[in-house]
């Protein structure tokens, strides 16, 4: 039995301690950069403005190209960054049941006129980037990583630039916050420069993310996340709005400010515990997903390109009616079982007015038989076992 006031979360972020908000030993993008062995990075408002920052760089240095190539499935934010920075949508669609390009299609629509590539390490899930940068290599393409959801996965050492995003929930937050990194020496200076001119200090913003991130750490374990995001979720199921259940509803406006320095400070003396808690999220996640393959015709999306990290389990049912039967058994429940992004991008009313009304047959598909299951360690082997019988049960 369940207690009464009871949430899992939909992803597993590392709860944040009140000893976090004591002096820092080392500011945040020297921890940062010796945790991810990356070079000195840059420390933005959220992932969605550090893609801005690199759009923004890239389309000075070259103006005549004005296209940039993203998955089909993937955050809407990453549409509307490249919206703000007046730039082009241009889509490609996944290969068959998985989070890599159609290295085909793809192909097809590498020109003079494409300013980068955007693939995506979606739900922790390492992709294909060495792949993709043999390709567009002899085109001065540049190769955008999105690991908004990879902290600390084996990630950014192909691509040309990486994102990760320090957002709510992720492996580690700030409550919003993201950083960028590259191992090209100049291109990392003009990053930084355009990080300078278009994140001004606002002291509305950072007094808004200061409070949040002091209600994340008093607020983020079962009890507090029955509150704060339970009740909204099933209020929202309830009426069936499906893309605000999920948080899908973003705004056009992009907040662009600086972080300051007390949410940064959290942020580095949280990083201790990252390693220790990814590689718990690890053991859990082989254990379950052993558990789920046994279940005959459910697959579980795992890496094939590097070590990734593991917020959440990314399910594909037979069909999108077995997948949307287990949502209605579950989805209301506090059990931490949800779907990702609701739609591929050309499916969202909202961004019909930027994104290209184009089929996207593999993209669509993975869309409507995906769901995900936290892999967060509150979820206990009795809850689990109690949504395997739930999938069992339907796909049987």
């Amino acid at each position: 039995m369940m207690k009464r006031h009871y949430e899992n979360p939909p992803t597993a972020g590392l709860p944040l301690t009140w000893r976090d908000w004591l002096p820092a030993k080392q500011p945040l993008a020297t921890v940062a950069s010796e945790f991810l062995q990356l070079p000195e990075v840059e420390i933005t408002c959220s992932a969605t403005a550090a893609l801005v920052i690199i759009l923004s760089c890239l389309a000075q240095y070259q103006p005549q190209r004005k296209t940039v190539i993203i998955p089909a499935y993937t955050c809407p934010l990453v549409a509307l960054a490249i919206h703000h920075c007046g730039l082009r949508i241009q889509l490609c669609d996944l290969q068959a049941d998985s989070i890599d390009f159609d290295i085909e299609q793809l192909s097809s629509l590498i020109n003079d006129d494409v300013l980068a590539v955007v693939p995506t390490h979606l739900g922790g899930r390492v992709t294909d980037v060495q792949t993709i940068k043999q390709l567009v290599q002899n085109h001065q393409i540049t190769v955008i990583e999105d690991a908004a959801q990879a902290m600390g996965a084996d990630v950014g050492h192909y691509g040309d630039v990486v994102i990760f995003s320090l957002a709510a929930g992720k492996g580690l937050t700030m409550y919003e916050g993201g950083l960028l990194a590259t191992h090209d020496g100049q291109l990392r200076d003009q990053l930084q420069k355009t990080a300078r001119n278009l994140l001004p200090w606002q002291t509305k913003w950072e007094v808004q993310r200061t409070i949040e991130l002091l209600g994340y750490t008093a607020l983020y374990h079962p009890f507090g996340l029955h509150f704060v995001y339970g009740i909204g979720r099933r209020k929202a199921l309830r009426q069936q709005q499906l893309i605000t259940a999920v948080g899908d509803d973003f705004d056009f406006a992009i907040p662009m400010h600086q972080v300051g320095k007390w949410r940064q400070n959290v942020a580095a003396n949280a990083f201790a515990r990252l390693p220790s808690f990814l590689h718990l999220l690890q053991q859990q996640a082989q254990q379950r997903i052993e558990q789920l393959s046994n279940i005959v015709g459910v697959e579980v999306i795992q890496d094939k390109h590097g070590q990734g990290v593991w917020p959440f389990l990314m399910l594909l049912l037979p069909t999108a009616q077995q997948r949307d039967a287990v949502m209605n058994k579950l989805w209301a429940s506090p059990l931490g079982v949800t779907r990702l992004f609701i739609h591929a991008l050309p499916q969202y009313d909202y961004l019909q007015p930027i994104v290209p009304a184009i089929n996207m047959p593999n993209a669509q598909a993975f869309a409507a038989r995906m769901l995900t299951i936290t892999n967060s360690l509150w979820l206990t082997e009795a809850q689990f076992t109690q949504i395997c019988d739930v999938i069992q049960a339907i796909v049987a």
